[in-house]
């Protein structure tokens, strides 16, 4: 991988214009809620159709795919790098540990946005929404995220 200057905002942009459904999740998404928490890549849910859409977005970037859209489509996941590191899941939907289904078009039809400036936006699950995305591996770290979660929708209600 090499070292680029990565401009994080004129990604989100590229991504928004592009047209593709790409939701992103992730502590990526926390830390645009607000929350304090570290990450140093980005996760993405992507519709299963906007591969290629995603993909040239980022090859405009120089970020490069590891599989072709076709195996990617097949084990519903691949990532971009390339100094950055980009997940990418693609299936169509994933179930959480607690084994409740949660589909790709369900969520992006709650979808928020997060503000990135003036102009911009990124597209973002809803907080009950991102809280069944950190369920879908229940690690450590993302059940101190679901806390977190959960303390932010209860500000919210208040």
């Amino acid at each position: 991988m090499k070292d680029t200057s990565f401009d994080e905002v004129a990604f989100f942009r590229a991504i928004a214009a592009s047209g593709a459904r790409a939701l992103l999740i992730g502590r990526r998404a926390l830390v645009l809620l607000g929350l304090p928490v570290l990450t140093a890549d980005y996760d993405f849910w992507l519709h299963i159709d906007d591969v290629e859409r995603f993909n040239a977005v980022a090859t405009g970037f120089d970020l490069a795919a590891t599989q072709p859209p076709e195996e990617a489509r097949r084990r519903g996941r691949y990532v971009l790098e390339n100094g950055e590191h980009v997940n990418v899941l693609i299936a169509r939907s994933v179930p959480t540990v607690g084994g409740v289904i949660v589909t790709f078009e369900e969520v992006w039809a709650r979808r928020q946005s997060a503000s990135l400036s003036d102009t911009d936006a990124v597209a973002l699950p809803s907080i009950p929404d991102l809280n069944l995305t950190k369920q879908f591996a229940a690690r450590p770290k993302d059940l101190e995220d679901i806390r977190m979660l959960q303390v932010l929708a209860r500000t919210d209600e208040a």
